[in-house]
């Protein structure tokens, strides 16, 4: 049953830019939705993430951009325990699927990119930022905002 795993898992590398605004971004909409999709938790974690490092300083500045606090993210790796209350993971490319399924067990069934539901002819990839200027910032951020209603549409659909 849906209800025995409530946590939607954002996933990415590094768990300093992507996922950890995924995550946010999510939890966000998600608190605006009637019960029980207001009820459900969002985390992120990374798939070769250390534990404690901070949210990069420009994730954090396009977040705020839109009234947002990340300041107090710290990053954190996938675990088993992670996995095994995930309802949904979500990833930001392929890889980070694919490396999930190689190395962990009990993953749930819906394992899904976070534009993966907007449609056919979009890019499905979210490009990692690290490193970059502002403005690669602002542009993943601007990807994850145009995919949270086709993805908390398909949430609604699936978590009864």
């Amino acid at each position: 049953m849906a209800q025995d795993r409530n946590l939607i898992l954002t996933v990415c590398t590094g768990n300093v830019c992507r996922s950890p605004m995924a995550g946010k971004l999510l939890q966000h909409a998600l608190s605006a939705e009637d019960a029980p999709l207001d009820q459900l938790t969002v985390e992120s974690a990374g798939v070769a993430a250390g534990y404690g490092e901070t949210a990069s300083n420009n994730s954090v500045a396009a977040l705020k951009k839109v009234k947002i606090n990340l300041a107090q993210h710290l990053s954190q790796p996938v675990t088993q325990d992670l996995i095994d209350r995930a309802f949904m993971i979500i990833g930001m490319t392929d890889s980070h699927l694919d490396i999930l399924a190689h190395y962990h067990t009990g993953l749930p069934k819906r394992l899904h990119l976070f534009r993966e539901f907007m449609g056919p002819d979009v890019d499905v990839q979210i490009p990692d930022p690290y490193g970059q200027n502002f403005e690669a910032y602002q542009q993943c951020l601007d990807s994850m905002i145009e995919a949270i209603p086709s993805l908390v549409a398909y949430i609604k659909q699936e978590f009864k």
